[in-house]
């Protein structure tokens, strides 16, 4: 699997609009200052983020986006998938056709991949990210691991 900007832009711009959960809209304008996105690109990923009900937009003065649901009911999962970014490290996109129209020999290996890391992305959530960047490390615990700023600490 290889993330995109797409992926990488959309989960960025969810977590500084979770870090400002329950203060009202946020602007895009103000998404795209803070983390150097551009404007245009926002508003398409927004688009889809809120055709996939993980954000609600506010018309209007004092307008913008908000969660849609509260931040641990949003993996990061939820959020690639939303942008239409594919989770998928096999070279035939999972239909098996990848060598004269059957499996090539390394298919099972990037399906088995491919499960490992939809289940490490659908076990992170925004609740867990916003811990993160809020400096409660010891709070984000991953798979059974405290995430730590220099790697994972086993417990």
């Amino acid at each position: 699997m290889r993330l995109t900007t797409k992926g990488r832009f959309a989960v960025t711009a969810m977590i500084d609009l979770a870090l400002r959960h329950g203060e009202g809209p946020v602007t895009l304008a103000g998404i795209s200052e803070r983390q150097r996105i551009s404007l245009s690109y926002l508003e398409q990923l927004f688009g889809k983020l809120r055709r996939s009900e993980l954000v609600e937009s506010v018309r209007g003065p004092g307008g913008g986006y908000c969660l849609a649901r509260d931040l641990a009911g949003i993996t990061v999962a939820d959020i690639i998938q939303a942008v239409d970014e594919p989770i998928d490290a096999t070279k035939c996109g999972g239909m098996g056709n990848c060598h004269d129209d059957q499996p090539c020999m390394t298919h099972d290996l990037w399906i088995n991949l491919n499960v490992r890391i939809l289940d490490y992305l659908q076990s992170v959530n925004l609740a867990q990210l916003v811990a993160g960047q809020r400096g409660n490390r010891a709070e984000l615990k991953i798979d059974g691991h405290f995430k730590h700023e220099h790697g994972v600490a086993h417990v």
